[in-house]
């Protein structure tokens, strides 16, 4: 089975996004996975100029040459297809948003429709399972909720959503047992998927657990 991350932080591999994919990454390895992280920060991928030769002219094959023809084979093959991004405002960042826009050759110019849905066919039948991971530096989960409207078209079957993220990081020896916890139940996520194909009941509480109170957060960022 083959693990993929399409990590959207501009951070890269430092970071706190990156923190909550490796935990989940691991997890999956010791499940039998096979697990790539790639950071879309550090790829050359242009912005989709909306010009359909992917779909009237060669189909599936984009005109632009970058990055993006390597990656879209990765992305086919992945039986697990796991998107990562922070949230600054509102939704992904640019960099998983170019990168979800370049994914156009893998749809065709035919309308399907389901229910009050409208959506384009895929030139083959996703097999895959997808997976959102997403940080925020702030408390709360409102800010997730845009995100959870963008990512719900592919039907994810684990969404990870982490408010007070900046704790992620933290050294202190009151806030890493914490922390720990919390990753130790995203690695177990990991294991599950790559075991069972599903997480339990018990693990998605854990997710959702809180690292710390609003007003300590706040004053923790001294805001």
């Amino acid at each position: 089975m083959k693990f993929i991350i399409f990590n959207g932080s501009p951070a890269g591999a430092n970071s706190h996004t990156n923190v909550i994919a490796e935990a989940f990454l691991r997890g999956a390895k010791r499940g039998g996975a096979d697990t790539e992280n790639i950071f879309l920060i550090d790829k050359k991928i242009g912005h989709c100029k909306g010009c359909f030769t992917c779909w009237f002219k060669t189909p599936g094959k984009c005109i632009l040459q970058d990055d993006m023809e390597a990656l879209l084979p990765k992305y086919k093959v992945a039986d697990v297809v796991c998107f990562a991004t922070p949230i600054y405002t509102w939704n992904m960042t640019a960099v998983l948003k170019n990168f979800v826009d370049r994914l156009i050759p893998l749809k065709s110019p035919l309308i399907v429709q389901q229910n009050e849905n409208f959506d384009l066919v895929d030139t083959v039948q996703k097999t895959q399972q997808f997976v959102v991971i997403s940080n925020s530096g702030f408390p709360g989960n409102n800010n997730f909720e845009t995100m959870k409207a963008v990512f719900s078209p592919c039907h994810p079957v684990l969404e990870i959503y982490r408010n007070c993220g900046k704790l992620l990081k933290s050294k202190d020896i009151h806030i890493k047992p914490i922390v720990d916890e919390y990753l130790a139940a995203v690695e177990l996520a990991g294991f599950e998927m790559a075991t069972q194909r599903a997480i339990t009941k018990e693990t998605k509480l854990k997710l959702d657990m809180p690292l710390m109170t609003i007003n300590d957060y706040l004053k923790y960022l001294g805001m």
